[in-house]
C-alpha cells in the first residue's frame, strides 16, 4: 500500500487537514501516476480538492519526488492571515515597517528558498496581494515590506484550493493571469466518496495508529462495519474518517469494531432510491422549488435565491464565516462582504480598532477587516 502521512505536530489534533493518504482506488492510482510524471519538473502545480482530501500530503509528495527534496518544504495557509498582514507574512518586513515590527523578519518565500512553497487556500488571497504574488512569480524576487531592496529567490510554488477558481475569475475575485501562472499543471483530488477503494485501507491505517496510541491490542472490523464505512458519503473526507475511527476505538469492546460502534451522522448518509420510487433527492427537490419560484415570482429571482442561500448556509454553519465559505465554495473575503450586504454580519464601526501604517505612513490599515 502506498501511504503518505503528515509529520507529527500538536496542531494536527485541531486541524481539518487530512493526516494520511493512500492510492488504492483506481482513481487514486491514476492521480499518483500523473503526480509522479510532473513532480521532477519545476513547474507550478495547482492542487484542487475539497477540504480534508489530502492536498498538503500530495504537495509534500510532489516536493519529495522533485530535485528540491533536500530543500525546505514550507506550507502556508493564505486564509489564516488578516488582509493587512498577509504581505509581511509572505514577503517579509524590515524593522519599523509597521507598528509592532520591532525587528526585520524574512517572509515565507525567503524561508522556502531552494525548496518548495505550498500556498493553501490560494482563493482566499486578497486581490491586491494576488498582483504582488504574480510579480514575485514572474520576477523571481521579493521586496520586504519597508524596504526597496529586492531579494532573489529560487522557489517552486505549489498552490491548493477548494474553491472553483474559474467561477472566482468570472466573479472578479481572482486574477486570470495569476490562475494561468499557477495552473501550469493541475492535480485534482477526488472526494473520498468518489474513491471507495481508499476507504478501508485508510480505515486500517487509522485503526492501527490509534490502537498504538491507546495501547490496544490488534483491532478487527467485522463485515457489517466495513460495509457501513464504504456506504457513507464522507462529506468531511479523510479527516472525518480519522475522527470517526478515533471515537470508535474509545467505545468498542472485545477488540472488534462492529457496525453499531460506528457513529456516523444520519443526516449525511447517502440515500439510494429504488428505481420505482419518486426522485426525492436534494437536487430534484431543489429543481421543483425553482420551478415553483419561477412561476410565482415576477422577477428578481437571482437576488432572492442568492440571499436565501447565504442566510441558510450561514445558519447551517452555526454562523461561522470560514465554514460558510467552504460550504458555498467561495473565498472567505467574498463570503464576508456578502453577509455584510444582506445584514447577517454587522461591522461595529464605533468600536476603536488598532491600525498600522503602511511603509510610507501615509495611510492606516484597519486590523479588524
Amino acid at each position: 500500500m502506498h501511504l503518505l502521512t503528515l509529520p507529527p505536530s500538536p496542531a494536527l489534533a485541531t486541524s481539518i487537514r487530512a493526516t494520511a493518504q493512500v492510492f488504492e482506488d483506481p482513481k487514486s492510482q491514476a492521480l499518483l501516476a500523473h503526480l509522479q510524471q510532473v513532480a521532477p519538473s519545476d513547474a507550478s502545480v495547482l492542487i484542487i480538492g475539497e477540504t480534508g482530501t489530502g492536498k498538503e500530503l500530495v504537495a509534500r509528495h510532489v516536493h519529495n519526488l522533485s530535485g528540491r527534496r533536500n530543500g525546505p518544504f514550507v506550507a502556508v495557509n493564505c486564509g489564516a492571515f488578516s488582509a493587512n498582514l498577509v504581505e509581511a507574512e509572505l514577503f517579509g518586513h524590515e524593522k519599523g515597517a509597521f507598528t509592532g515590527a520591532f525587528g526585520a523578519k524574512a517572509g515565507w518565500f525567503e524561508e522556502a528558498n531552494g525548496g518548495t512553497l505550498f500556498l493553501d487556500e490560494i482563493g482566499d488571497l486578497p486581490l491586491e496581494m494576488q498582483v504582488k504574488l504574480l510579480r514575485v512569480l514572474q520576477e523571481r524576487e521579493v521586496v520586504r515590506l519597508g524596504s526597496r531592496k529586492s531579494i532573489p529567490i529560487n522557489v517552486r510554488v505549489l498552490a491548493a484550493t477548494n474553491v472553483q477558481l474559474e467561477k472566482a475569475i468570472n466573479a472578479g475575485n481572482f486574477r486570470e493571469d495569476l490562475y494561468y501562472r499557477l495552473n501550469v499543471v493541475s492535480l485534482t483530488l477526488n472526494p473520498l466518496r468518489e474513491r471507495p477503494g481508499d476507504i478501508l485501507p485508510l480505515t486500517r491505517h487509522f485503526v492501527a495508529e490509534y490502537s498504538r496510541r491507546l495501547g490496544y491490542a490488534e483491532i478487527a472490523l467485522d463485515q457489517a462495519a466495513q460495509q457501513k464505512l464504504i456506504s457513507y458519503a464522507w462529506p468531511g473526507n479523510i479527516r472525518e474518517l480519522e475522527n470517526v475511527i478515533h471515537h470508535t476505538l474509545l467505545l468498542c469492546r472485545d477488540n472488534l469494531i462492529q457496525a453499531h460502534d460506528l457513529h456516523l451522522s444520519s443526516l449525511r448518509l447517502e440515500r439510494r432510491e429504488d428505481p420505482g420510487r419518486p426522485d426525492n433527492s436534494a437536487q430534484a427537490l431543489l429543481a421543483q422549488a425553482f420551478q415553483r419560484l419561477f412561476e410565482e415570482q415576477g422577477g428578481g429571482v437571482h437576488e432572492k435565491v442568492e440571499e436565501a442561500l447565504l442566510r441558510a448556509a450561514y445558519r447551517f454553519c452555526h454562523y461561522n464565516q470560514v465554514h460558510t465559505a467552504q460550504l458555498l465554495g467561495l473565498s472567505r473575503n467574498v463570503t464576508r462582504s456578502q453577509l455584510i450586504r444582506i445584514g447577517e454580519l454587522v461591522v461595529n464601526k464605533r468600536r476603536p480598532v488598532p491600525t498600522v501604517p503602511d511603509v510610507q505612513g501615509s495611510r492606516l490599515y484597519n486590523l479588524s477587516i
